[in-house]
């Protein structure tokens, strides 16, 4: 508890200070849920929503076009195959949920590459709150009323490091309309860890794309500049197939520190992962769908690859 309000506290002082300054800031959330792309299907990762802020930072590095800061609160929610399951026998994956708050930094380089920086605290277990917002809003919707999270994964503290980095592999746009980059994300700590790569392609619907550095994209559309018009207009499909090898998730194994949890499974490593969808800006609005496929996660006889929805909504400040 400690920790967890010493990071509320460091997160309120930095933006604070930084709202003082008058810094150019966007505030947002990201929601991801299965119910957003189908309502038969509501298993395994379930629902997850993140808040953010993010703000304009100083630089003098010449390669550098923006520095953007970035503070972050979540939470992620995981369910066996059915969330009607008192009996212990027929969860083939863990109930789990995860808190955290988060910290980042993101470099946007006038070459179109990007280094995203984060440090990470959080909690799994019946302290992240993940069983009772769950109950509450089937209560409230009149969904199934769920059972089995007597044997969620019990409490471990999370600290995480990440790094995301994308590159421009096609200097020179083959067309105006599209270009290409390879992604990889890392994460390691007592929560998650493993590694994400693969490559990514923009296809303008109308405009001439954005360079990476001012494009909703990864986040870079704040500026000193106060555009109008078609200026602030982006309208973009983009794909991102992927690979993903995955170390440890506690979400799935349990504790790095204790064999205390009740349902644990072993990892699958290697997995196949992928998102395409669009992304539409317009003045002060950052907009976002995608359709979100993650393959086989762990070694049982009934798992199966699973699919959500995202969405996501920022405004500038």
């Amino acid at each position: 508890m400690r920790k967890r309000n010493k990071l509320l506290a460091a997160v309120m002082l930095l933006s604070c200070g930084f709202i003082r300054a008058q810094a150019p800031a966007e505030i947002g959330l990201i929601s991801d849920n299965d119910l957003y792309t189908s309502f038969k299907h509501d298993r395994y990762y379930t629902n997850g929503i993140e808040f953010y802020y993010r703000w304009l930072a100083d630089t003098d590095n010449g390669k550098v076009a923006k520095l953007i800061a970035e503070v972050k609160a979540g939470q992620y929610m995981y369910n066996p195959q059915s969330v009607k399951a008192e009996n212990i026998n027929v969860h083939d994956r863990p109930f789990a949920g995860y808190l955290f708050g988060e910290v980042g930094a993101n470099t946007f380089y006038k070459s179109e590459s990007v280094l995203k920086l984060n440090f990470q605290v959080g909690i799994v277990g019946k302290e992240s709150l993940a069983e009772d917002l769950q109950k509450g809003l089937h209560h409230i919707f009149h969904y199934p009323k769920v059972r089995g999270w007597e044997y969620q994964i019990p409490t471990t503290v999370g600290v995480q490091i990440g790094a995301f980095y994308s590159k421009k592999i096609l200097v020179k746009q083959f067309h105006e309309k599209v270009d290409l980059h390879l992604q990889a994300k890392g994460q390691a700590g007592t929560i998650f860890t493993g590694i994400t790569f693969g490559p990514m392609m923009r296809i303008s619907f109308k405009r001439p794309l954005k360079p990476v550095y001012e494009s909703i994209l990864h986040g870079a559309t704040l500026s000193h500049d106060k555009k109008q018009g078609d200026e602030n207009r982006e309208f973009f499909f983009f794909i991102n197939p992927k690979l993903n090898y995955q170390v440890y998730d506690a979400t799935i194994e349990g504790s790095l520190f204790n064999d205390d949890s009740p349902v644990t499974f072993p990892l699958i490593p290697w997995r196949f992962v992928a998102e395409t969808g669009v992304m539409y800006r317009k003045n002060n609005w950052n907009l976002s769908f995608s359709f979100n496929y993650q393959g086989k996660e762990l070694t049982n006889n009934v798992i199966q690859g699973y699919y959500y929805g995202r969405i996501g909504i920022g405004y500038l400040l």
